[in-house]
């Protein structure tokens, strides 16, 4: 890690900033806060990985598919190319893997859960995000698209399910029901949480009122964009 980019890495992307306070948050009322090395699984540019770098002064290695990683991020993190079915480390090499809205870009998804749960020391956590395939309506929150894109892809994806075609496998962004996604990691970790209410809690805490009822009446089911389960192994 850089100690002289430290000060300044996480405000200077907002958007970035935000979403790593919530899951950092996530991350050490859950499972703690005593990690020596985290596994970022499909890191993208790495800057999620090097929030986590910052915020857990932690050894974080990120892998992605597509190598096309961020300068600012390879000062904190360790970014390489790697497969998450066939991950490159020891057994129990890791305190944390963390996995964030790419499980349902992989086709063997169950392989890359068993590879993550292989390279976690015993107890140690997981924590995994993906889109909710019940949802009604997504992408609202995304600070990166215009509202004409927002659009499109809502409208992709109900073209899709009117088709019977809102499938992973078939391309469509679908992601995973939560019972399903909760099983799936309940073949992989011993310990399995279901933390999508506290995630949409902290994101919206202006709205917690409305938030509060989308969770205790069943709504959020329908209305909550993503779902978020920790585990433990």
């Amino acid at each position: 890690m850089n100690p002289m980019a430290s000060s300044n890495f996480l405000s200077s992307d907002r958007s970035l900033s935000g979403k790593a306070v919530i899951t950092a948050s996530l991350i050490r009322h859950f499972l703690g806060s005593n990690f020596r090395r985290i596994l970022v699984v499909g890191c993208g540019s790495g800057l999620e990985a090097a929030a986590l770098a910052q915020g857990f002064q932690a050894e974080v290695i990120g892998i992605d598919l597509d190598p096309s990683f961020d300068i600012r991020a390879a000062e904190w993190a360790d970014l390489r190319k790697g497969d998450a079915t066939h991950l490159e480390f020891d057994s129990g090499f890791f305190d944390l893997v963390y996995c964030f809205h790419v499980l349902e870009h992989i086709p063997d998804y169950q392989k890359a859960l068993s590879e993550m749960a292989r390279v976690l020391r015993p107890m140690g956590g997981v924590l995994v995000g993906t889109p909710n395939q019940a949802r009604l309506i997504g992408y609202l929150g995304s600070e990166t698209a215009a509202w004409n894109q927002k659009i499109a892809w809502n409208w992709n994806d109900w073209k899709a399910k009117i088709r019977g075609q809102f499938k992973n496998e078939l391309g469509a962004h679908a992601g995973f029901l939560p019972r399903e996604l909760k099983g799936a990691l309940e073949e992989a970790f011993e310990q399995v949480e279901d933390i999508t209410f506290a995630y949409y809690l902290q994101l919206y805490q202006k709205s917690r009122l409305l938030i509060k009822f989308l969770g205790h009446s069943g709504l959020g089911h329908y209305l909550f964009p993503a779902i978020y389960f920790v585990g433990r192994k």
